[in-house]
């Protein structure tokens, strides 16, 4: 990628079609084109940290899916081998897309298709993460609540058909535009484009921000019953420790809620923000009731999308540092002190016993030993 080009003097046809251009990206944006732009190094930080954690969670999740023999793990690695991997196809396209806008002047050389495809690309890899937190939350369910019915329900075959649907779904989200529900368009600060919320908003693009965001909360809503009831589950079968010879497969269920509680909880605090900004504002907007506000709500949209990239940053470290084998460690470490303080008491326990009965026993023999020299006789003799 080059940088730009050095200034040339312009002709009135060069200067006509700049002053052109730009009062069409004002249309396009409400008018905040002159405003200062951001700097690209955050994009890069997030395109470079996204691509990093989810290539290294990756590769663990594969490693492990050809070490497992429990289809039902296996399933969940599938699912997360493919929440990873959108996460990662998200953070390369769409931020190669981000930095080349930043790198031509926040797109003011961009054509509309430019706009729509890094919109769709938002909608896309926004809304499969979500889907899939929620596939997984819900098969996580069935396994630990109905562990034959999900024996016989849940196969390899059944979850790539699901997963499939999901990428289907999520597809047909983001091409809506085409079939004219809706509109992507640039957002402050000019470096990412999204559904239009804040300026024109009409009903086409209200009921696409109400789809869009609806879904988005309904995945969150639907992830955090089912990991409820099956944390639940678990914690009651804990407590009634019903003797079982079925204790690793407890383990691997233990592990895989609890990781999936992180997502959920990341998903959760990254992902609202935008989905109720986003919606807050099109609403608003669509009854012209802003005014001031404006700013404000450029401003949550632009920390919103900020949230939701850090979502995909880190989703593959939650699976990586809530792996039984890290807990395990961190426990290790953890309890070090406290087990050498309780040996330490224990030994220290155990010989102040024996001396203390030890010298019980010299008193004892010596009191019997007095007692026999006053009695005239022997003590050995009664």
């Amino acid at each position: 990628m080059t940088g730009p080009s050095p200034p040339v003097p312009l002709s009135n046809r060069s200067r006509g079609g700049l002053a052109a251009l730009a009062a069409r990206r004002d249309n396009l944006t409400g008018g905040w084109s002159g405003l200062p732009q951001r700097s690209p190094t955050v994009a890069g930080l997030y395109m470079t940290l996204g691509i990093l954690s989810n290539v290294v969670a990756l590769v663990i999740l594969v490693k492990a899916y050809y070490r497992v023999h429990r289809r039902s793990k296996a399933t969940f690695l599938l699912l997360a081998s493919s929440l990873v991997a959108t996460d990662l196809a998200g953070h390369v396209v769409a931020g190669a897309l981000v930095l080349r806008l930043y790198l031509h002047e926040a797109g003011l050389d961009s054509t509309d298709s430019t706009c729509s495809f890094l919109g769709a690309c938002m909608v896309f890899f926004g809304l499969c993460p979500l889907f899939l937190g929620c596939s997984m939350a819900v098969e996580r369910c069935l396994g630990v609540t109905r562990p034959l019915l999900h024996a016989s329900l849940v196969s390899t075959t059944r979850t790539k058909l699901c997963l499939s649907g999901i990428l289907l779904a999520a597809l047909c989200m983001a091409l809506m535009p085409i079939f004219s529900l809706g509109s992507y368009t640039y957002q402050y600060p000019g470096t990412w484009c999204f559904i239009s919320v804040l300026n024109n908003v009409g009903p086409q693009d209200l009921a696409f921000v109400l789809l869009f965001s609806g879904l988005g909360l309904a995945s969150l809503a639907v992830a955090f019953v089912c990991n409820t009831i099956s944390g639940l589950t678990l914690v009651w079968a804990r407590l009634r420790r019903k003797p079982c010879g079925c204790r690793s497969t407890k383990s691997h269920d233990i592990e895989m809620v609890v990781q999936l509680v992180g997502i959920m909880v990341t998903s959760c605090i990254c992902w609202s923000p935008l989905l109720i900004f986003g919606l807050m504002s099109a609403i608003r907007s669509h009854n012209q009731s802003l005014g001031e506000d404006l700013e404000k709500y450029r401003y949550l949209m632009m920390k919103g999308v900020y949230l939701a990239a850090l979502n995909q940053i880190l989703d593959p470290w939650v699976y990586i540092l809530l792996r039984r084998a890290v807990l395990r460690k961190i426990c290790l470490v953890t309890n070090q002190p406290a087990n050498l303080r309780e040996n330490t008491s224990h030994r220290w326990g155990v010989s102040s016993f024996r001396g203390l009965e030890k010298f019980s026993l010299k008193r004892t023999w010596e009191q019997h030993a007095a007692q026999g020299l006053r009695g005239g006789s022997p003590l050995w003799q009664g």
